[in-house]
């Protein structure tokens, strides 16, 4: 199809209830289809929960992660889909039948799991193994593909994915709201949050300046403008552990510009309208035919020296992820 309906939500999961953030997945997806969606997005770990795994130990994280495709939560997601007539994106810990566990995200629709990826930048808990490749399918006749959170930070991600085909990238995250060296960055109080209805103003502020949607848009629409693609970002909203999150679950067209964005201070899911002819019209388009590899292949793929990959290590931890 050249013209589809995808939706990008947001919403406070509750760590470790598999039950209730699955529930929450399946209203939020019959909002969705009556905005016409046929595919529906939502953040990483928004099945299990997030930063509450950091305090878990490596037997406790295999008791809440799950084998893929035969866990139950993927069962669940085939039956939201079915139900709906739709594709659904959603995220969890996974486990291998060597205890290995894996940050994943993954595509179902009503035939089960038809895509899934792991999460190549994972550092909210030291036994969370890397994934190793990149994630290319076809959803609905566009060629997709999915990068977890920090692996969009890192540009030669969405731009080998998009080399690799994809014109939507799937950007579930877990972000903003957190401390780091950047100017402006820092927790926001959770104390607002609990006063959201008498005082929404002083929340916006907090969420939408540089603590929060401020630096999202420093990088965000580049990444889409770059490569010519469609960037569905979606993000958590509310108490994620003791870390406050502020959603802005957007969706972004080749052009760079936000097409869709949920606004609600709560729970909440948008779905805008994707047109094949913005892949070619917009500049990245021409920017990507008019590369010359032959001058930085070396160049880009020259491995890390090894004093910057400890500095690298000695400089980000799970607290410092934007």
């Amino acid at each position: 199809m050249d013209n589809i309906k995808i939706a990008t939500a947001q919403f406070e999961h509750r760590s470790g209830d598999k039950n209730y953030n699955l529930k929450i997945i399946k209203t939020l997806c019959e909002k969705a289809v009556q905005q016409g969606a046929s595919i529906v997005t939502f953040h990483e770990c928004s099945i299990t929960g997030y930063a509450f795994a950091r305090h878990l130990s490596k037997e406790q994280l295999l008791e809440i992660a799950e084998y893929i495709p035969d866990g139950e939560s993927i069962t669940r997601l085939t039956e939201i889909a079915a139900k709906y007539n739709i594709a659904v994106l959603a995220g969890l810990f996974e486990k291998d039948k060597e205890d290995k566990i894996y940050k994943a995200y993954v595509c179902v629709d009503r035939s089960g799991c038809i895509a899934k990826h792991r999460k190549l930048h994972p550092f909210i808990h030291p036994c969370i193994t890397p994934g190793n490749a990149y994630t290319i399918f076809e959803l609905c006749g566009w060629k997709c593909g999915i990068l977890i959170c920090y692996d969009n930070n890192i540009i030669e991600n969405v731009r080998a994915t998009n080399l690799l085909g994809a014109d939507i990238i799937f950007m579930p995250h877990v972000t903003m709201c957190t401390p780091s060296p950047r100017p402006g960055a820092g927790f926001v109080d959770p104390a607002l949050w609990k006063n959201k209805e008498n005082d929404p103003t002083s929340l916006r502020l907090e969420f939408d300046g540089l603590k929060g949607r401020e630096w999202l848009m420093k990088w965000l629409p580049s990444r889409a403008y770059d490569n010519a693609l469609y960037a569905v970002f979606s993000n958590a909203i509310g108490m994620d552990d003791d870390q406050l999150k502020n959603g802005c679950s957007m969706i972004i067209d080749p052009f760079g510009d936000v097409i869709a964005e949920c606004r609600t201070l709560g729970n909440d899911v948008v779905t805008a309208a994707f047109d094949k002819t913005k892949l070619i019209n917009a500049g990245g388009y021409r920017y990507r035919k008019a590369r010359r590899p032959e001058l930085y292949a070396k160049i880009i793929g020259k491995p890390h020296e090894a004093e910057q990959k400890i500095a690298w290590l000695n400089t980000v931890d799970d607290q410092a992820f934007n």
